[in-house]
């Protein structure tokens, strides 16, 4: 037989490239059913180091790499043209060889039958001719079910950069982020479970898609309250999904639970006796919206919500020396105390170089060392994005790309720090000169902004300036959206996205319109907060009281009782015994509000969950009431020398042989912002007159009312 010959008939044995074959794509067929199969996921082949010496890109980032693993790796035999059922890859996945996996593919399903397709036809890798995809769509979307036996059945729609449509639900991967409401099936049938909201989520080439899925228990009528009328925007975006929930909202809560809740939020202080008398006697209707106004103008105000955004920051003695973080710690003080916009005030953060002892917003560039990490906390402290899954692979829960990571990382490439003249001082400059390099490909990451994509920095240009006019910008998506998200949560417990650091497409806002509104409101205010914070306090959304049911706490239908932070609680022990706490570097009688720095050497903040400000996520204070906590309550030094301090209030009501109703009158407005009942004071002053002891008495009288639950909560 003649070398043609043979030559001949080695090739008539190679199924040909039908039209069949050659339809199938390797970036969007091939790539996105390995990842329906689980072949390329972290806990299989797509492992940092693979399985079996046999290595994948996690959820297919890098097809590059994908295609040299399956085509040229182990001599060709994961592939095999001539004898498709024999490639490794087929063999493997549907166990006619040992596979730790187990079964991945039917071998008389669609998927085998597409990847044995694309074997036969020699295994082509389409590259920059397949059609990009562009984004893709669950249809329907936003759904109600009604009933625990409802269903719905979602589709995936892809669209590709050359106008294509294409039905990709069976290749995409399904999950509910809370599956006791309603659970998803791989083929996209959503099932009611029990009443409330879940988030759908679908993930296909990189992408993802959500659709939130309010679950009913039946479809009676709702019984809307005629004193619920909607006081502002606010009411009415929640209304109107309180009333698709076909839940009714709270009633308004009492003005003393009022006075106390809004001294407490916006001054992170309880408000004095005299405070709560006047407001309590006050006729004016509108008594409460002049009560938020007031409070907006005081010291209070900025120095709370300067707190708040030293903890973002992560100012902390530890990171920036203490001089540096009392710098930076008083000029964010500064800043909201003047009335400064905020988008200014980003961007001179941002910006900022020179000696940290005289340009105090530098200290901010010394919570990273590295570029990529400093990148990561500015998205996600001033834009609510956690990037850090993209610096190894795709984010796979978002469309972030390791080339937007490295890209994001290059606009602090050119950052230099040395030290100064004083062994605490550093210096911060731009060097004009310095790259990131991708580890994806190695090749150096040129800027790129968020949904942007990349930039070209002028020659001479801090590329941190051009980073700050596009973060700070009126139709930034993420800056002001990111500022309201965090102040509508310190207002009830919760964001409108929460947590309200992980902003992605798997994590919507539970009121999107509303987020939106808010945002156009900050930004239209000039980037000030205070007007934020005057619409959300004066909805009635914000004055409910607690719901007498339990509907998701994510509908806003009354108020979540939540324990007082840290720095409210010890302040508050302060305040009611008249023993306030001293805090290093600052005035005796001053509020936690004027420490820099986290703890400051403060076991009861620190046992109480105030964070060490070592990381930008927000899950690092900790809200939970633990054990610890409880036996400092009760067991601990700081109430029991508090109360019964020389100098503290009781043991001076004492001594000026105060009435013991009136002792017990100015105990109750101080902790509480109102009168005892008749029974409390019954029984209260019974016990005391029966002691013959009245010191110790009155001290269990200041530790019952200390530890109840009334005091350490938020109402």
């Amino acid at each position: 037989m003649t070398f043609r010959s043979l030559l001949l008939a080695a090739l008539a044995a190679v199924p040909c490239l039908t039209a069949q074959t050659a339809d199938v794509s390797f970036r969007n067929d091939v790539i996105p059913i390995l990842t329906r199969a689980g072949c390329n996921a972290g806990s299989c082949h797509g492992a940092a180091s693979g399985k079996n010496g046999f290595a994948l890109s996690l959820f297919g980032y890098d097809p590059d790499a994908d295609f040299r693993a399956l085509t040229r790796e182990l001599r060709g035999r994961r592939v095999d043209p001539a004898q498709p059922e024999q490639s490794l890859m087929l063999v493997k996945a549907t166990t006619g060889a040992v596979h730790q996996g187990g079964t991945r593919l039917d071998p008389n399903g669609p998927f085998y039958a597409t990847l044995r397709a694309w074997i036969a036809g020699g295994s082509p890798d389409d590259g920059k001719k397949a059609p990009a995809l562009a984004a893709i769509e669950i249809v329907p979307g936003d759904s109600v079910l009604i009933g625990a036996e409802a269903d719905v059945v979602q589709q995936v729609r892809a669209r590709y950069a050359d106008g294509t449509e294409r039905d990709v639900t069976a290749l995409a991967l399904w999950s509910s982020s809370n599956e006791g409401a309603a659970t998803v099936t791989a083929e996209g049938r959503v099932a009611a479970k029990t009443p409330g909201e879940t988030c759908v989520l679908a993930r296909f080439g990189g992408l993802a898609a959500a659709a939130q899925v309010l679950v009913l228990a039946d479809d009676a009528p709702l019984a809307w309250p005629e004193s619920a009328q909607a006081r502002n925007f606010v009411d009415e975006v929640v209304h109107l999904k309180l009333r698709a929930a076909r839940v009714a909202p709270a009633d308004v809560c009492s003005d003393a639970v009022f006075v106390r809740r809004v001294h407490l939020d916006l001054l992170g202080l309880l408000p004095t006796p005299d405070e709560t008398r006047a407001f309590l006697a006050d006729g004016d209707a509108d008594k409460r919206g002049a009560l938020m106004d007031a409070l907006l103008t005081r010291p209070e105000f900025a120095a709370t919500q300067a707190m708040a955004w030293a903890e973002v920051m992560q100012v902390d003695a530890a990171t920036m020396e203490g001089k540096g973080a009392s710098l930076l710690g008083q000029w964010l003080r500064d800043v909201f105390a003047q009335h400064r916009p905020l988008d200014a005030a980003v961007r001179e953060l941002l910006t900022a170089e020179g000696s940290t002892f005289s340009a105090a917003p530098a200290n901010f560039h010394l919570v990273a060392a590295e570029p990529h990490l400093l990148a990561e906390k500015v998205a996600q402290n001033l834009l609510g994005v956690r990037m850090q899954c993209a610096q190894c692979h795709n984010h796979p829960f978002e469309k972030w790309s390791m080339d937007d990571y490295y890209g994001f990382a290059a606009f602090f490439g050119q950052l230099g720090r040395k030290r100064g003249d004083d062994p605490y001082e550093w210096v911060i400059w731009d060097r004009r000169n310095g790259d990131v390099r991708n580890k994806r490909n190695g090749e150096v990451a040129a800027p790129r902004l968020l949904g942007g994509g990349v930039v070209k920095v002028p020659p001479g240009t801090d590329r941190r300036a051009v980073l700050a006019q596009w973060l700070t910008a009126a139709d930034n998506p993420f800056f002001a959206a990111n500022v309201v998200n965090r102040l509508w949560a310190r207002l009830f417990g919760r964001g409108i996205v929460d947590p309200v650091d992980d902003v992605r497409v798997s994590n919507p806002p539970s009121h999107p319109r509303l987020l939106d509104q808010l945002a156009k409101l900050f930004v239209d205010s000039g980037f000030d907060v205070r007007p934020v914070v005057a619409t959300i306090c004066k909805s009635r959304t914000y004055q409910l009281a607690r719901h007498t049911g339990s509907p998701p706490a994510a509908l806003f239908a009354g108020n979540q009782v939540r324990r007082l932070s840290a720095e409210q609680l010890l302040d508050a022990i302060g305040a009611v015994t008249g023993v306030p706490t001293k805090y290093q570097g600052v005035a005796l009688g001053d509020p936690v509000t004027g420490l820099d720095g986290s703890g400051a050497n403060v076991r009861f903040l620190e046992v109480f969950g105030r964070p060490a400000r070592t990381s930008a996520c927000t899950c690092d204070r900790r809200e939970e009431p633990t054990l610890g906590q409880t036996l400092h309550l009760i067991n601990g030094d700081t109430i029991a020398q508090k109360v019964g301090d020389k100098n503290g209030r009781m043991r001076q009501g004492l001594g000026a042989k105060q009435v013991p109703d009136a002792m017990l009158d100015e105990l109750f407005l101080r902790a509480y912002s109102r009168l005892p009942t008749t029974t409390e004071r019954e029984r209260l002053l019974a016990a005391v007159a029966a002691s013959q002891d009245k010191v110790a008495a009155w001290h269990d009288v200041y530790w019952a009312v200390l530890n109840s639950k009334e005091f350490t909560f938020q109402h």
